[in-house]
Parts: C-alpha cells; structure tokens; sequence
C-alpha cells in the first residue's frame, strides 16, 4: 500500500522528516515557501542524541567537514583581550565538535536525500482536509501524514492549531548578518557584553567571511519593520556600545543575508491535530537562550518515523509515541534557569563588574566541569527507536 507525506519546510527539521520517512517507504513531498534553497544562516552545532542521528543517516563525516573552522569560546573586553575562556573540551563544548553553519547543515542533508522525495519550492499550505493537502499554487497532494516544519512564526501551525500555540516572548532580540573578514579575525568565537544588556559576538566560518551577532535584552519587536528602518533603531541601540559594534552595523547594511529574530519560545499542550503533526521549531521553538535547537529538530525526523515504521496500522499511536519520547528533551531546554537574562545581559557597570568575577569563577579550575554541563543539551538516557523496515 502506498503510503504519503507532505511535509511543510525544507530546513533541518523538514528534510530530515524528508530523508527519514522516504528511507522506510513512505512517498513524500517536501514543500518550501522560499523559491529555492535557503544558503545561509548563522552557527548550529550537533549534540547529544542528534549526533548518533547522525551517525545513523550516514552524514557523521559529512556535516563534520563542513565545520566553520572555530576552534573555542572566548569572552573579551572593550579592547579585545580576552578576559576568560569557554570549556570547548569534549564533543559538546561551548564550540562543539559539530559546529557548522545552518545553510551548510541543510544542504548536506539535502544532498543526501534518498531517490523518490519530490521538492516544491516557491508554494505554501493553503489548506489540509481529510486526505489531501491543497497549497497556495493550486497543487492537490494526497496526504495520508502531515508534518509542519516551518519554524517559530508557521503560518501553517497558527491557522490549524489557533489558540492552542502558546507563544513566550523572552524580550531578547538578535540580529544575525555576515560582514567582510579583517585580518584580525581569528578562528575563536569572541564575545563582548555592553552595558545596557547588550552582546556583541564575532564567529569564524569556512566561507572566508565572518559572522556577527547583535543582541540585546528588554527590546521591542523589530520583525514587522522594514530592514532598514530596523537596523536604523539597532544602530541607535549601539552607537557607544564599543569594540566591533561600529564595524558590524556597518558590513550589516551592506550584508545580503541579515536576519532579525525577536526571542519566542514556542509551548505546545500537544504536537499533533488528527494526521498532522509539528515538528522543529514549529512545535517547540527553544530559541538560540535554550540551545539545541538544530539537534532537536535532526531528532524529531528520526523518531517520528521509527514510530511510524513500528505502527504502520496505527498512525495516531504512532504520533502519540513519537511525542512521547521527544517531549523530556524538550521541556528540559525550554526551562531556561532563573535570573539568566540578568547574568546574560547585565545593564549597569555593577552588573558587568559582577558578571566578570562568575565569569572568572565558572571558568577556573574548580567550577569548568559545572560550566561545561551547561552547553550540554539533547542529552538523554532513553535508547532512540528502532527503524523497523
């Protein structure tokens, strides 16, 4: 019997659903808003249980050799010099052993999709009845399982889940932008905290260019403006920020691929509606405060289809399994600990004065091994499913 997925986005969580749901049989159709693969984007990194995911898809060696060339995690003062260092010891460090760039991830997963998945660039969900999936291009796909992969802001998720999505605004806004590489670049991720809860962060990437954050806490939502009035207002945020604050705003207006994000964790009482079922961040966005969020979504196109290749005849039971086993990795990287935006994001030149003493504190000797099972997320001790072919 022929059985069919349409699954709604083509990043990680979507093409590994994709990769995933075509190795155990399944006719699938992978639908893209953006008219056609998304290159680009700033740093994942692959954790815990994603990275035998991984090893599992075959793409370990792969996805390791596109890594962005970083080599560790430094913390640096107004002037640059480094006032303490990261744990990047171990696969899962603050720079982990699996540190790519998001467009690099996709694509490789991409790449190495079995034969068979058709991919639809350029249309969306218009509407999903009881067994057809009908989008905004005209198309009628048949559908025996939907999966909604679109990320934090789903349009798709909004109109079919209405008031069951859960949204949780963190008052934290980043905005993510490649600039021109300087000599003075080096291969470790630098990161400068401001007063007036502001962060500034340069990362190395295998491109020749550099990536920079801007982020900041107690903000508004810059999203629905147009980019050059947003990036005016950031401008304003940072104009005596210091260190690369000057240099990034100014490679952003000339960047092609700035993005701005307004922190939104995404809580769902369930992840599935009948058929239809969330996946990534769609479902459960942990935002970049969390952590994780690439190694959950390379998880959740896994184990929705080992449950799916376990129960052929029980597809809701399948669903109710698959959220059964995602949803402790979840919760755990959702509960972010308390005070964090404070230490994150100090505002004053006390709070900064403070948090260089737990920073000098947390990276001694004594408290590296507690530091380090910070950075630790997608960790647990259930055993994957088992594909059943």
């Amino acid at each position: 019997m022929t059985v069919r997925a349409v699954i709604s986005g083509a990043s990680i969580a979507g093409l590994s659903a994709a990769f995933w749901l075509r190795r155990i049989g399944w006719e699938v159709t992978l639908i893209e808003r953006a008219p056609e693969f998304r290159d680009g984007g700033q740093n994942v990194d692959v954790r815990g249980v994603a990275r035998e995911v991984l090893d599992r898809m075959g793409l370990f060696e792969a996805v390791k050799a596109q890594n962005t060339t970083e080599t560790g995690t430094v913390l640096v003062d107004g002037d640059g010099k480094v006032r303490a260092e990261l744990p990047s010891n171990g696969p899962d460090g603050a720079t982990a052993e699996l540190e790519v760039l998001r467009g690099d991830f996709a694509r490789t997963i991409l790449d190495h999709l079995p034969d068979g998945v058709e991919l639809i660039y350029g249309d969306t969900i218009e509407d999903v009845d009881d067994d057809t999936v009908t989008t905004a291009g005209g198309r009628s796909l048949p559908a025996d399982l939907v999966v909604i992969a679109e990320g934090v802001r789903s349009a798709t998720r909004d109109r079919i889940f209405g008031a069951e999505v859960d949204r949780r605004e963190l008052g934290i806004t980043m905005v993510f932008g490649t600039i021109p590489r300087t000599p003075a670049d080096d291969d470790r991720w630098r990161w400068h905290n401001a007063v007036g809860g502001r962060q500034i962060h340069l990362r190395p990437d295998n491109h020749g260019t550099t990536r920079a954050i801007l982020s900041y806490s107690r903000s508004e939502d810059l999203t629905g403006l147009d980019r050059a009035e947003a990036l005016a207002r950031v401008r304003e945020r940072y104009r005596d920020a210091g260190w690369e604050a000057l240099r990034i705003l100014d490679g952003f207006d000339s960047s092609d691929d700035v993005y701005i994000d307004h922190l939104t964790q995404i809580r769902m009482s369930t992840w599935r509606r009948g058929r239809i079922v969330l996946a990534g961040d769609a479902g459960w966005c942990v935002t970049p405060m969390g952590g994780g969020g690439a190694s959950l979504a390379l998880t959740s196109g896994y184990v929705l289809s080992a449950y799916v290749s376990q129960r052929p005849d029980d597809l809701p039971g399948a669903l109710d399994a698959y959220e059964k086993w995602m949803r402790p990795l979840v919760d755990d990287v959702q509960k972010l600990p308390p005070g964090l935006e404070l230490f994150a994001y100090p505002r004053t030149r006390l709070g900064l004065a403070v948090r260089g003493l737990l920073d000098q504190a947390m990276t001694s000797r004594l408290f590296a091994p507690l530091a380090a099972k910070l950075t630790e997320v997608a960790n647990t001790d259930q055993e994957l499913p088992e594909i059943c072919s």
